[in-house]
C-alpha cells in the first residue's frame, strides 16, 4: 500500500534574534493509512512541531511532505484549508472548544466550512455525540460538561467531515485515568474501523496502546518501530461534489458567518455596547448638527423674508455714508407715485423717521415715529392686532391718528383690551390710536423699541415741517427678477431727477449673504460632527484589532477545522458590520425619538452687539431715545435701517429738542 503520509528530509526552523532555532532536523518519516501512531517525545523534543506539519497547520523551512501523493508546498493556503476540513480531524489536550457554543455547535463547525446545509450539520452532529454517549448533552456548553466529556466533543468534531486522518495532541493529559482510558478505547476504535489516528504523547503507557511507537529527541527521530498494516484502512478519497449551487453555497456560508457573529457579539456584550457607543455619538452628532442646521438655516431665512425678499429700498444721496447734506433732500412724495406706477412694482410707501417722547397720563416713554404711505403695511406685510390702516381722507386732511406695535399698547395701555379710539401725546400733539400691529414672532426674539407709524403727510406737515422722504420702500411683484427692477429704479430715479442723486439697496442680497453664512457654519459644524464619527470608527477598529489579538484561540481552532482566511476575517468583517449598523439605528432610533424644540432662540444682546458694530463700519447710530436690543425681522427690518439709516446726527438733534420742548 503507498504511503498516506509521507516527510522527506524535513526541517523547521525559527528565528531567534540575530541566529535561528531548529527544532525538526532531517525528519523522514513514511505513515500508511489505518496506521495507529504515537510520537513520543519530552517536552520541547519537536513532537508537536511535528504533528503541525502533519495537520497542514505549519510549513516546514526544508525538504518536502506529501499527502496522498500531493506536495503539500505546491497547494495554496485554500487548498490546506480544504485538506485540513475534508481529511483531518485534530484532539487536542485542552480540547479547543469554544465556550459560547453549545457541544452540537462546537460538533458542527467543520461542516459549516465544508458546505453543508444546517440539516444535513444537525443530524450529522448529534449522531456523532450519541454515538459517543454524549446524546443527552447536546445543549450543553463546555463550561457544563466535564473533561472527558469535553474531549468526546472533541473528537467528534474531529470526526464530523470524516476524519480519515485523526491528530491527536495529548488527548489523555487533562484527564483522569479513568476518562484517558475511555478515549484511548475511542482512538482504538477509530483505528480499527480504518482511521488513521497519529497520537502525540510524552506518556509511554498511552504510546504502548499504539500499534507504531515512534521516538523523537531534540528534532531527531531516534527509533521507529516500524509501519503495521491495517486492512480496514482508510485512503483519502476526493469528496463527492455538493449538490447545492455555488451561490447557494456561498450565501450558507455568509448565513453562518452572521450568526456566529452575532454570537460572538452577545457573549462580550460589555465590548460590544462600549464600541456602538463610539458609532452612536458619531452618527448622532452628524445627524443633529445636520438638522439643526438645515431648520435654523430655514427659520433665519423665513424670518428675513417673512416681509418679503422682494423688496427694495431707495434711499437719498449717492451711496452709504456719503455727506447727508448731499441731496437730502431728493426724495419726494410724487417719487412715490410714480414709482407705484411700474408694472413690476406691486407696491411702494414714502418713509420718514423721527424720534419723539410718548405720552398718557403719568406715563411717558422714548419712542420711533414713523411716517408712511398707504402701501407701508403691504409691503412689509404687517397684519393687525386691532383696528384699521390710515383711509385716504387721513392723508388728505394730515389727520392726528397714529397706529401703534404691542410695545407701545403694553407700555401706555397695560389694562385695556382694546385701545382703539383711545388718545396719547406724540410729542406735543395729541392723537388717536386707530389701529394695532399684532406681534410678530421671530427666533431672533422682539424688540422693546416702541413704534408709532403715522401718516407721512401728517409728520411732515404738523411734527417736522419738511417736504421731503428719508426712503422708499418698494415691494416687487412676485414672479418679477429683483436685481432687473433694482436697475430699472436707478434708471427711473436718474432720468426723473436728471442725475443720479438716489440709490438702492435690495432686500434679497441680504438673504444670500445670510444663507451664505449659514451654509459656511453648517460645513463647518458638520465637518467637527463627522470627525466626531471618524473617531467612532477609529474605535471599532481598535475594538476590533484587540478582539483578533484576544481570540487568536478562536482563530486557531477555525483554520484547524479547515476554515480558509477569507472566512474568518469574513466573520470578523460582518461583525464590524453588525456593530456600526446597530450603533447606527441605536443613533436613528434615538434621534427620531428625541423632540426638537420648534424654535432656537437667540440673545437680543449679542445681536445688539452684532448691530453696532455694522453700524460702527457705516458710520452710523442708532436711533436716539430708542433701544439698542434691535431683533432682525422687527417690522421694518431694524438691520437694514441702522446699515442704512441717513441723516442720523439731524434726527437725533430733532428729537433731543423735541424733547426739551415737551418738558
Amino acid at each position: 500500500m503507498s504511503a498516506l503520509l509521507e516527510l522527506r528530509n524535513i526541517y523547521r526552523r525559527y528565528p531567534s534574534g540575530d541566529s535561528s532555532v531548529t527544532v525538526l532536523d532531517d525528519v523522514s518519516l513514511t505513515i500508511s493509512a489505518g496506521e495507529m501512531v504515537a510520537i513520543i517525545g519530552q517536552s520541547g523534543s519537536g513532537k508537536s512541531t511535528l504533528m503541525n506539519i502533519l495537520g497542514c497547520l505549519d510549513t516546514p523551512s526544508d525538504g518536502h511532505y506529501f499527502v496522498a501523493g500531493k506536495n503539500t508546498a505546491e497547494l495554496s493556503g485554500d487548498e490546506l484549508a480544504a485538506l485540513r476540513r475534508e481529511h483531518f480531524g485534530f484532539i487536542f489536550q485542552r480540547y479547543h472548544l469554544l465556550s459560547h457554543l453549545s457541544a452540537e455547535q462546537n460538533v458542527e463547525m467543520p461542516a459549516i466550512y465544508a458546505g453543508l446545509s444546517a440539516r444535513e450539520r444537525r443530524e450529522r452532529a448529534a449522531s456523532l455525540l450519541q454515538r459517543l454517549g454524549l446524546g443527552e448533552r447536546l445543549i450543553y456548553r463546555p463550561g457544563q460538561l466535564s473533561g472527558g466529556q469535553q474531549q468526546r466533543v472533541s473528537i467528534a468534531r474531529a470526526l464530523m467531515n470524516g476524519g480519515e486522518v485523526i491528530l491527536a495532541d495529548e488527548p489523555t493529559g487533562a484527564l483522569d485515568s479513568q476518562s484517558g482510558k475511555e478515549v484511548m478505547a475511542i482512538l482504538r476504535q477509530l483505528c480499527d474501523a480504518g482511521h488513521t489516528v497519529i497520537i502525540v504523547t510524552h506518556d509511554p503507557s498511552i504510546a504502548a496502546q499504539a500499534a507504531r511507537i515512534i521516538e523523537i529527541k531534540d528534532g531527531h527521530i531516534l527509533s521507529d518501530s516500524g509501519s503495521v498494516i491495517n486492512p480496514q484502512a482508510k485512503a483519502l478519497a476526493a469528496k463527492p461534489p455538493l449538490k447545492s449551487s455555488a451561490f447557494s453555497r456561498f450565501l450558507g456560508r455568509f448565513n453562518e458567518a452572521l450568526l456566529m457573529a452575532w454570537r460572538a457579539m452577545v457573549v462580550n456584550k460589555m465590548r460590544t455596547l462600549l464600541t456602538m457607543l463610539g458609532i452612536i455619538i458619531g452618527i448622532a452628532s452628524v445627524v443633529t448638527i445636520l438638522v439643526i442646521g438645515d431648520a435654523a438655516k430655514a427659520l433665519v431665512l423665513s424670518d428675513i423674508k417673512s416681509i418679503g425678499t422682494n423688496t427694495i429700498f431707495v434711499y437719498p444721496g449717492k451711496d452709504f455714508g456719503s455727506d447727508p447734506g448731499q441731496d437730502q433732500q431728493s426724495l419726494k412724495p410724487g417719487d412715490v407715485d410714480v414709482i407705484r406706477q411700474q408694472p413690476y412694482v406691486y407696491a411702494a410707501s414714502a418713509e420718514i423717521e423721527n424720534g419723539a417722547r410718548l405720552r398718557r397720563g403719568n406715563l411717558d416713554s422714548a419712542a420711533r415715529v414713523t411716517g408712511i404711505g398707504p402701501d407701508f403695511f403691504t409691503v412689509y406685510d404687517m397684519r393687525f392686532g386691532e383696528g384699521r390702516a390710515f383711509s385716504p381722507e387721513m392723508y388728505e386732511r394730515r389727520s392726528q391718528v397714529v397706529i401703534i406695535d404691542m410695545n407701545t399698547k403694553r407700555k401706555l395701555f397695560p389694562h385695556q383690551n382694546n385701545v382703539v379710539g383711545e388718545t396719547l401725546l406724540v410729542g406735543n400733539m395729541p392723537a388717536t390710536v386707530v389701529g394695532v400691529i399684532a406681534d410678530r414672532k421671530s427666533m431672533f426674539g422682539n424688540s422693546k423699541t416702541l413704534q408709532v407709524w403715522m401718516p407721512y403727510t401728517t409728520l411732515t406737515g404738523r411734527l417736522m415741517q419738511r417736504n421731503y422722504l428719508d426712503m422708499i420702500s418698494v415691494r416687487i411683484r412676485d414672479g418679477y427678477n429683483t436685481k432687473n427692477a433694482e436697475e430699472q429704479l436707478v434708471r427711473l430715479m436718474t432720468l426723473r431727477h436728471g442725475k443720479k442723486d438716489t440709490f438702492t439697496y435690495n432686500l434679497d442680497s441680504i438673504v444670500k449673504t445670510v444663507d451664505k453664512t449659514t451654509t459656511t457654519m453648517q460645513l463647518f459644524l458638520t465637518l467637527v460632527a463627522v470627525i466626531s464619527l471618524v473617531v467612532g470608527g477609529i474605535g471599532v477598529m481598535n475594538i476590533m484589532l484587540v478582539s483578533v489579538t484576544e481570540r487568536t484561540r478562536e482563530i486557531g481552532i477555525r483554520m484547524a477545522v479547515g476554515a480558509r482566511a477569507g472566512d474568518v476575517m469574513q466573520q470578523f468583517l460582518i461583525e464590524a458590520v453588525l456593530v456600526c449598523l446597530m450603533g447606527g439605528l441605536s443613533a436613528s432610533g434615538f434621534l427620531i425619538l428625541l423632540p426638537l424644540p420648534p424654535k432656537w432662540h437667540c440673545r437680543t444682546g449679542n445681536l445688539s452687539s452684532a448691530l453696532r458694530r455694522l453700524s460702527a463700519r457705516c458710520s452710523v447710530r442708532p436711533l436716539s431715545g430708542s433701544s439698542s436690543a434691535f431683533c432682525l425681522p422687527e417690522m421694518r427690518l431694524n438691520l437694514i435701517l441702522l446699515m442704512h439709516w441717513r441723516g442720523s446726527n439731524r434726527a437725533q438733534s430733532e428729537n433731543t429738542n423735541t424733547s426739551r420742548n415737551d418738558d
